[in-house]
């Protein structure tokens, strides 16, 4: 479930799954794109993504995850925050892992509380993340930090995230808001131009062989074996294949 609060020309849209810690599957995926799509069509001049409770949003719920048509939803869920014509501000607190971080860094800027964990902990869970969340996370963490976060499951506390550059400001949604509401007032046209030409600076084509691993992954045994023994809670055993 996601609210959604509308203060002047600022939309909030609040992921509202505390007891998942709000960790998002394909229906909320879906919910979230097209929540995106609605307020912009509204007239909203920005966007704040934010979680309810003590979390930004721990990752994919695993009970809702059982196919690459997971991957389908979510990429349409990071698109509709990175190609909306506003900004749009992640703010982050407490666990933004996995598809957290991924939602974090789809949207063009990031307002982070100290105790914010970003991480990207899908070698744990024998999944894998697509060709541009790799990019974005390199491009905005550094490559050295996004080696450590997807090599090695490392997490990156909201302080050092704003060092790296990955945050860009400390604080809380109140603090995001603040900002959006600053860029509510910009002129919407230029906002919108730049915002598309920064997003065309990336590549826009995987590599074959990066989307035959993507593929491979998360049709493989492992990625099963992640899945059952996280419902169990014991570590997985992989084995390659």
């Amino acid at each position: 479930m996601i609210h959604v609060e509308t203060r002047d020309r600022v939309t909030l849209l609040t992921l509202d799954r505390p007891e998942r810690r709000n960790a998002v599957d394909g229906a909320t995926c879906e919910e979230l794109a097209s929540r995106v799509g609605d307020a912009c069509a509204a007239g909203a001049r920005a966007i704040v993504l934010a979680g309810a409770g003590p979390h930004f949003c721990a990752g994919a719920d695993l009970t809702g995850v059982e196919d690459d048509d997971f991957a389908r939803l979510l990429r349409g869920a990071l698109g509709s925050l990175r190609d909306a014509p506003v900004p749009t501000i992640a703010a982050v607190h407490g666990a933004a892992l996995g598809a957290g971080t991924q939602l974090a860094i789809a949207c063009d800027l990031r307002v982070a509380q100290p105790d914010a964990r970003f991480g990207i902990p899908a070698a744990r869970l024998g999944l894998m993340v697509d060709h541009w969340t790799v990019q974005r996370l390199a491009l905005l963490a550094g490559f050295g930090p996004a080696r450590a976060m997807l090599l090695a499951c490392e997490e990156v506390s909201g302080t050092r995230a704003v060092g790296l550059g990955l945050a860009d400001r400390e604080g809380g949604p109140e603090d995001a808001m603040t900002w959006a509401a600053v860029m509510a007032e910009m002129a919407p046209l230029t906002i919108a131009g730049h915002k598309l030409t920064l997003n065309r600076l990336e590549p826009q084509d995987p590599d074959p062989q990066v989307t035959e691993a993507f593929r491979r992954a998360w049709a493989s045994e492992d990625l099963q074996e992640g899945r059952v023994a996280f419902a169990e809670k014991r570590s997985p055993v992989f084995r390659g294949r």
